[in-house]
C-alpha cells in the first residue's frame, strides 16, 4: 500500500506544484488577449512592461504577461544616451495573480558608474568618446553592433546585469543581425569587451516586436 502511494505521489506531485498564470503575448499592434498557462514548478507569474524613451519622450510602451524565473523578476534598463529602454517585471506566486499590467519602471538616478556612449541610430554619429552617467541598476557598460539598412552601426552605453546575461543571444542575433558585449568597470567599453548577453532584447528602434 505504501509503495502504491509513493508511485502516485511521484506521478502527480509535479502537477500539483505547477502555477497557473495569465499569458499575454503582444503582436505587431502591441496589444494582446489574456490566456491561461501552466508554468513550470520553479517559475512565478509575471507581468512585464517595456518602455523606451527618446530624448525623454516615450516612444514604445509594451505590456506582456506569462511565466518568469526568479532572476527575471526585477527592473532593468539599457541606456544609450538619447535613447533609454527600461523593463519592469512584477512577479507573484498565487494562481492567476498577474491579471493587472506591470507599472511603468520607476524613475532612476545616477549611480556613480560611467561608460562611453554613442548612438548612430539617433543621428548622433559614430563619436563613441562621449561619457554617460549610468542610472539605477545599470552596472555594466555595453557595446553593440547591428545592421541598419545594410550598414553596420555601433551603439554604446550602460546596461543592467540582467540584460548582459542569459542564453538567448543566438536567437535574438538571428533576428536583428547584431553583436553584443558587456563589461564591468568605468569606461570599459572603449574597445571590444567580454561576455555576450541579452542586450538586443531592449536595443531601441530595432524590431521590438521580435521580443515577443
Amino acid at each position: 500500500m505504501r509503495l502504491l502511494a509513493l508511485i502516485f505521489g511521484i506521478v502527480f506531485l509535479p502537477k500539483v506544484y505547477t502555477l497557473k498564470c495569465h499569458e499575454c503575448v503582444p503582436g505587431m499592434t502591441g496589444t494582446c488577449e489574456d490566456k491561461q498557462k501552466e508554468c513550470p514548478s520553479n517559475q512565478k507569474c509575471g507581468a512585464m512592461r517595456l518602455t523606451s524613451y527618446v530624448g525623454g519622450n516615450k516612444l514604445v510602451d509594451i505590456n506582456s504577461k506569462g511565466c518568469s524565473s526568479a532572476e527575471e523578476c526585477v527592473e532593468a534598463s539599457a541606456n544609450f544616451g538619447v535613447i533609454r529602454t527600461a523593463i519592469a517585471n512584477k512577479c507573484c506566486s498565487s494562481p492567476l495573480c498577474n491579471a493587472n499590467p506591470a507599472p511603468e519602471p520607476s524613475k532612476s538616478t545616477p549611480n556613480g558608474k560611467k561608460c562611453f556612449y554613442c548612438g548612430a541610430m539617433t543621428g548622433e554619429g559614430q563619436d563613441c568618446s562621449r561619457t554617460l552617467d549610468c542610472e539605477g541598476s545599470e552596472d555594466y557598460c555595453i557595446s553593440s553592433k547591428m545592421t541598419v539598412a545594410e550598414t553596420k552601426v555601433t551603439m554604446k552605453g550602460c546596461a543592467s546585469k540582467l540584460l548582459c546575461s542569459g542564453n538567448s543571444t543566438a536567437e535574438i542575433s538571428q533576428v536583428t543581425g547584431g553583436e553584443i558585449s558587456c563589461c564591468q568597470g568605468n569606461f570599459c567599453n572603449s574597445a571590444s569587451s567580454t561576455s555576450a548577453g541579452l542586450l538586443l532584447l531592449v536595443a531601441p528602434l530595432l524590431s521590438l516586436m521580435a521580443l515577443f
